[in-house]
């Protein structure tokens, strides 16, 4: 986390958190909700303005963590704000090296993986450590997916979407709650 939030958090420690304002999708790109943009539907049904900024993404992701509940959120300062997720809190990019794949989150970070899933679509998840959680494999890095099944470096189950979820304790729409 950013020693301007932690000061802002610290200045600051009552501010009401943020719903649907902030969504990540499948490939993990980042958008905004406005108020008129959440009365015209949900995530990932009505997007909202993608964020394109690159200062702004790089904040988002130095500040992008789960709660104890599995709900994504970007702390904002003294605020907030969780993330309405159309897949998982982390899509995987993976690069193919000789003999194993290289996995990185969409902020960048590295990961190893723990276990591959496959839901009820077909789409890939894994699960990475340390400290991840569920991601799903950006669509664009299947051939390399496809690479490390066929090597036997990972070994797909099946697995409902929902059955996934609860599993690793995500939260695609986290809404104020008790606690």
């Amino acid at each position: 986390m950013d020693a301007i939030v932690e000061a802002a958090l610290r200045k600051w420690p009552n501010v009401p958190h943020c719903h649907g304002w902030l969504a990540l999708d499948a490939r993990g790109n980042w958008f905004m909700r406005d108020e008129r943009t959440q009365a015209a539907g949900d995530f990932p049904q009505v997007r909202g303005s993608r964020i394109e900024h690159d200062k702004l993404l790089g904040f988002i992701c130095r500040n992008y963590t789960r709660d104890e509940r599995g709900a994504a959120f970007f702390q904002n300062g003294p605020q907030r704000v969780y993330v309405d997720l159309e897949a998982a809190p982390w899509v995987w990019r993976l690069q193919a090296r000789a003999g194993h794949v290289e996995v990185h989150s969409h902020c960048g970070q590295p990961a190893q993986v723990q276990a591959c899933w496959l839901d009820e679509r077909g789409r890939l998840f894994l699960a990475c450590e340390p400290g991840f959680g569920l991601g799903i494999v950006h669509t664009l890095d299947m051939e390399a997916a496809a690479q490390a099944v066929e090597s036997g470096l990972w070994q797909p189950q099946e697995l409902p979407l929902d059955a996934l979820l609860t599993r690793y304790g995500v939260v695609l729409r986290p809404r104020p709650g008790p606690g």
